[in-house]
């Protein structure tokens, strides 16, 4: 047993020097090695943050610029992935440092490619986000290792003779773009069957002869970028059909789920805000400070006066994270019930229940926290009736721009947002509506969550300062009895998913429960 044991370890090790033997990878072979559950969330919540970082990042910045360079540098080594040559990386053998920066990139790839294969709308970000990584990742690279990076994947794509450059020297420099007389003796060229270059082919970027497109170094990662992108996709269609087995284990089926709904940030729980907005402020606050996603149910709440499970349930637990008690909550929707068809009788029958339980009072009393906008976005979609979900993704564009319009956002700002939402960057396309509506011009903060934007929010109107408020003294008598009768000790902070501590006690709870 101890002999199978070292010859496993042997074989472990050998398969990570040849893994991770290059700084980049096209992720072919799946890590061997076992892995503590802590482990497992720490690489894959990094992972996501990177992946979010990226996706920002390219919208703000010119990919390959020197700002969106330094940024993604910043943060990947922040992150602890790799994040550029090292000296020491050009050496046959890489320090433990490096080792465990690859081992991490490594791993976290394929716990998100487990996350992110089960719906095309997740397979599609994922890629994306993977896709834009690679490129800044290869073209960090020096040409030698480019070259050995292509060999080791079967690109086998040669470099052209000095003799030959020079006899086709004229025709490199009118067919590719950025290549001069200088230029073109300084870089090296690639020989690549056309078929394999069809994208350079079709924009007319390269020089075609007997089949073969002859690509400047500085394109060739567009030929790779294919290749890349079409064995990610091949692999998260191969993951996807093994999803059953992986279910099956009540381990993994939860924490995947967490995962590819995941918010990396604050879970804006009701700990440190309860009692801080009266019912009086909602109305005025739904016009200043709700991401549109609330602000179209509230309206809608207003105009109908009732809202479907989803939408009570996604504008409910927004309302509590923004500081709405219950006894205020169950006043609230009795208030608003009770004017349509609903009279207070059935109110108490039929959906006080239902506020109980969002507050942890009913049930298996656990505390629900705000929907994040993954959540908002992926999971329980809108059906016709429903108010609930992201406008920036399950609006008709039309409905979007007509309801932007009346919200008094300028024709610029809306198109400015289409073109986010074209691009399916829809949190983005929330965050470009918050500048436009607080007339700022840029934001100072990655948008993850409806409640980080009303904070934000209130952060921009009155300077950081509490929401004041001007409630009777019953009314402030009730809500301070109703705080202490639910905790007698001073609230905590919100806590942090990144808490390892935290995040794992409360898995290995849900496993339990489960």
């Amino acid at each position: 047993m101890e002999f199978s044991s070292n010859r496993r370890k042997k074989f472990i090790s050998s398969h990570q020097a040849e893994i991770y033997g290059h700084p980049l990878q096209f992720y072919g072979q799946p890590p061997l090695e076992n892995i503590s559950l802590m482990e497992f969330e720490t690489f894959a919540v990094d992972r996501l943050k990177l992946l979010k970082t990226i996706e920002n990042l390219g919208v703000s910045y010119l990919k390959g610029s020197d700002d969106y360079k330094k940024k993604l540098n910043n943060e990947s080594k922040n992150l602890n992935f790799p994040y550029r040559l090292e000296a020491d990386d050009r050496k046959p053998q890489i320090g433990l440092s490096e080792h465990e920066k690859r081992r991490k990139d490594h791993i976290s790839h394929f716990i998100l490619r487990l996350a992110y294969c089960q719906t095309e709308d997740l397979r599609r970000w994922f890629i994306q986000q993977e896709v834009d990584l690679f490129r800044y990742r290869f073209n960090e690279l020096i040409a030698k290792q480019k070259l050995e990076f292509m060999h080791r994947n079967n690109l086998q794509y040669d470099t052209i003779s000095v003799a030959e450059k020079k006899t086709l020297q004229e025709k490199l420099i009118n067919s590719s773009y950025a290549v001069s007389g200088i230029t073109v003796e300084e870089q090296d060229f690639y020989k690549v069957p056309f078929q394999d270059a069809l994208d350079l082919v079709r924009s007319r970027r390269v020089y075609l002869k007997a089949g073969y497109a002859y690509i400047p170094h500085q394109d060739i990662v567009a030929i790779v970028l294919n290749d890349f992108r079409t064995r990610i996709s091949k692999a998260l269609a191969l993951t996807a059909r093994s999803l059953p087995a992986v279910h099956s284990d009540e381990r993994l089926q939860p924490l995947l789920n967490h995962l590819s709904h995941a918010y990396v940030g604050q879970d804006y729980s009701i700990q440190k805000n309860v009692g801080k907005i009266s019912l009086e402020q909602i109305d005025s606050l739904s016009v200043k400070s709700f991401p549109l996603c609330k602000r179209q149910l509230h309206q809608a709440l207003k105009e109908n006066h009732h809202l479907r499970h989803g939408g009570r349930m996604q504008y409910g637990l927004f309302l509590k994270g923004i500081g709405l008690s219950l006894e205020q909550a169950l006043q609230f929707w009795r208030s608003e019930f009770i004017r349509g068809k609903v009279d207070a009788d059935k109110f108490d029958k039929q959906y006080t229940y239902g506020i109980r339980h969002m507050y942890g009072k009913e049930g298996k009393r656990a505390d629900y926290t705000p929907y994040s906008c993954m959540k908002v976005i992926l999971s329980n979609l809108p059906s016709q009736g429903d108010h609930h979900g992201c406008p920036f993704r399950h609006s008709d564009q039309e409905l979007l721009k007509q309801k932007l319009q009346s919200y008094k956002v300028s024709p610029s700002g809306i198109n400015q947002i289409l073109e986010l939402v074209k691009g399916m960057h829809y949190q983005l396309a929330c965050q470009k509506y918050f500048e436009l509506t607080h007339n700022i011009e840029e934001a100072n903060f990655s948008l993850n969550h409806p409640n980080q934007y009303f904070i934000e929010s209130q952060r921009v109107i009155v300077g950081g300062k509490d929401i004041k408020r001007e409630v009777g003294t019953s009314q402030r008598s009730q809500e301070n009895s109703a705080i202490k009768g639910s905790t007698g000790a001073p609230e905590p902070a919100a806590k942090a998913p990144q808490d390892l501590a935290e995040m794992t006690e409360d898995l290995d709870s849900f496993f339990q429960d489960a």
